[in-house]
């Protein structure tokens, strides 16, 4: 097979989340046990961070992995959903794997995937295990896929465990309350490791608290270690203050990843930061500042308030469930333009309404839906938008939505294609 072939196999031959949902989430862990024995556990042969959450944890790992980077270290950095290129999900210091290593990792495993009927994400994640190791990295940032406890990511024990967050996702799967959900995400807890939490709520802190008790881990809060005195956003570039609370000393971060969302994310990664030196590793406060600045270019972000275009200008956010849009609805009602186009698609499975209720009413809409069976009908969106009163075209695809929006865009409109990473991962820049 050449790699398009070793792609079109690993995408129509394995079940994938993205084009099947709940059905292709295997809830347990000894597929991947399976294959990462087969492979020697390549797994145990390098040091990891392992980051899960409801919202944040793409953006969470790609700053810890610029920072790791700046530091000097070979690191690793395994995520998912990709945007454009399968080889998204598994990078070292910022460059993709090689169509070559695809190619042969597929073939050497092929006989178990036949023997086993892994899921797509299972396989992904012992390949990156297998490749980091190939490359003998110094450490590798580990995203959770879904959940955690019972992700394909959880067989490490990494240096640091980190959750960013809790908030409604996925509940046909980790359950139908904050506290469940919880519980899920707190599976990453590991014995004698420590975790640095995010954001917390009530419902969620008693669980993480009971986790690390059992376990027998250091949690921190990140929020009860600094707070952000302010910020600054100006021509799409963000400038946060930030206050360490048992010195009150003043520290100023600017960032490449423009959201205002990113605020509540720098703490957690400061926090993760200052966790990682304290074990030796060289995350110091003056190689923050100098790879915070650089995150896109270091590690190759994109979706996350992401300006493709100017005069209109384009932005492009993978937020796609509450907690997510959100921190887009704060970011629309801090900027400024003429009129505001939204190009939208979602999948299935989501929140719809609860998202569509958080959307301006006197934008223009431009319904769409991704190229895949998970998507939600754009003929269904537009029903349900229209009933508390967001109005638009429905669409084929997002490029047709996003050509009919700038004809009809002023340059000093904004125009937002959100709802989905889907959607976001077909836009033609």
């Amino acid at each position: 097979m050449n790699y398009q072939e070793t792609i079109n196999y690993l995408f129509n031959k394995l079940p994938m989340f993205s084009r099947l949902g709940a059905s292709a989430f295997k809830k347990d862990l000894t597929n991947t046990i399976r294959l990462c024995d087969a492979l020697d556990n390549p797994q145990h042969q390098f040091k990891t961070i392992h980051i899960a959450g409801t919202n944040g944890k793409g953006s969470t790992s790609h700053m810890l992995a610029a920072i790791l980077q700046t530091a000097g270290y070979k690191t690793g950095l395994y995520t998912s959903p990709h945007l454009k290129d399968f080889r998204e999900r598994i990078k070292v210091n910022g460059h993709l794997c090689e169509e070559q290593f695809v190619i042969d990792f597929t073939q050497r495993i092929q006989p178990l995937i036949d023997e086993i009927e892994p899921s797509f994400f299972e396989i992904t994640v012992a390949m990156a295990f297998d490749y980091f190791a190939k490359q003998k990295v110094d450490i590798a940032v580990i995203e959770v896929g879904l959940g955690g406890r019972l992700d394909s990511t959880n067989i490490i024990t990494p240096e640091l465990s980190i959750i960013t967050n809790i908030g409604w996702d996925h509940m046909n799967m980790l359950g139908d309350t904050l506290e469940k959900i919880a519980i899920e995400k707190a599976g990453i807890i590991k014995k004698g490791v420590p975790v640095v939490i995010g954001e917390t709520i009530p419902e969620s802190k008693a669980v993480f608290e009971d986790m690390s008790r059992v376990v027998e881990s250091q949690i921190i809060y990140a929020e009860e270690q600094r707070y952000v005195a302010g910020w600054e956003y100006q021509h799409h570039q963000l400038t946060i203050e930030v206050v360490e609370k048992k010195n009150d000393e003043h520290q100023h971060y600017q960032l490449d990843l423009p959201g205002i969302y990113q605020t509540k994310n720098l703490l957690t990664v400061l926090e993760a930061a200052h966790q990682l030196h304290l074990k030796g590793w060289q995350t110091d406060a003056a190689i923050i500042r100098k790879a915070l600045p650089k995150v896109k270019h270091l590690t190759g972000l994109h979706g996350r308030w992401e300006v493709i275009q100017y005069n209109p200008a384009v932005i492009l956010d993978v937020g796609h469930n509450v907690d997510g849009m959100a921190q887009i609805k704060k970011q629309i009602e801090l900027s400024n333009y003429h009129h505001l186009h939204i190009v939208i698609g979602m999948v299935k499975d989501k929140e719809i309404d609860s998202v569509l209720a958080l959307l301006p009413k006197q934008a223009t809409y431009y319904f769409t839906q991704a190229q895949i069976p998970r998507a939600l009908n754009a003929e269904i969106l537009q029903a349900k938008a229209n009933t508390i009163g967001l109005n638009g075209n429905i669409f084929p695809n997002v490029n047709a939505a996003l050509k009919d929006a700038l004809s009809h865009a002023h340059k000093d409109d904004m125009i937002l294609v959100c709802g989905s990473v889907f959607l976001v991962g077909e836009v033609n820049v």
